[in-house]
């Protein structure tokens, strides 16, 4: 069974669709210790959680074919000023199958809306009806495994700061399938600058992880109910390398259908810096106070040339 799973690894799979799993309880606990096991050992994990049901999934879908399918001209209406990242990318000689577009203040109404009205200038109530019931139910999931975070390092004093200053990006993604018989990139191999993503698709399995060994295995979205976490550039600097952010790309095959897929990112809005709980002789400090969302100005950088020490 050992030498099976070094051939053919997996990402561990935590279930947060029990009932139990209560703040304080035995099965919280045992799932903090999972988690923090999970990202120092792979730096993200597949998360099972059942909140949403299959109409709403086939509705989110649905609802961004139709954006997907809107002209270019108007897709680039997707732009944040002083932030090009959180808008439209796509018609990229680089990943000519990819197309994203991001919605800042993305688990906010007010955020969605203000999205739709670019895109269409009366607004589409039932686009925003649907994006803003999926994005409440990634921030829920990505708001216990920050609280799981915190409490596994002993450090659950700095969760409501955190989560009382967090802001997400939500970019909503679509993949085509290549006309080569060979496989091809969808996006190029990356990490993430968040402090968790939440990563969500269609039946279409394209992303791959590289493991800490540099083996590139493929992640396998087991379930309607399946999302991966995985841990951004913020939270590694914040673990003092504890945990490592992943690379991860995405390969699109022949004849598969269009994957489209959601990714939820949390940004600290302040500086964050390394506890001091989190220093000692075997971990010296490895990074400076840095502002968050002042890294995406530096999106081509990574942490070490950024804030390390």
């Amino acid at each position: 069974m050992g030498g099976s799973e070094e051939q053919h690894p997996r990402l561990p799979v935590l279930d947060f669709s029990t009932e139990e799993l209560k703040p304080g309880s035995d099965s919280w606990l045992e799932r903090c210790r999972s988690v923090r096991k999970a990202f120092e050992e792979h730096g993200c994990f597949v998360a099972v959680y059942d909140k949403v049901c299959d109409e709403l999934r086939n509705d989110v879908f649905c609802s961004m074919k139709e954006l997907f399918d809107l002209s270019v001209e108007t897709k680039r209406r997707n732009t944040y000023e002083g932030a090009p990242l959180k808008g439209y990318v796509g018609q990229h000689p680089k990943i000519p199958l990819h197309q994203s577009m991001g919605i800042d203040q993305g688990t906010t109404l007010e955020g969605i809306q203000s999205f739709a009205h670019k895109m269409w200038p009366k607004g589409n109530d039932q686009f925003c009806k649907h994006i803003i019931e999926y994005a409440k139910v990634a921030e829920e999931l990505d708001g216990k495994v920050a609280r799981m975070i915190f409490e596994s390092y002993g450090l659950s004093e700095y969760y409501e700061s955190y989560i009382g200053s967090t802001s997400y990006l939500l970019r909503l993604l679509k993949h085509t399938a290549p006309e080569e018989v060979e496989p091809q990139l969808g996006f190029l191999a990356h990490t993430d600058k968040s402090f968790t993503t939440i990563l969500h698709q269609n039946h279409v399995n394209a992303l791959m992880v590289e493991t800490r060994n540099g083996v590139w295995i493929d992640v396998d979205f087991s379930s309607t109910n399946s999302f991966v976490v995985m841990a951004g550039d913020a939270l590694m600097a914040w673990s003092n390398d504890r945990i490592q952010s992943p690379n991860h790309k995405v390969v699109m095959k022949n004849g598969e259908d269009t994957r489209y897929s959601l990714g939820l990112f949390a940004f600290y809005k302040g500086i964050m810096k390394v506890p001091e709980e989190l220093i000692d002789e075997e971990h010296p400090v490895h990074y400076k106070p840095f502002d968050h969302l002042g890294l995406l100005n530096f999106y081509s950088a990574n942490m070490k040339a950024y804030c390390g020490v």
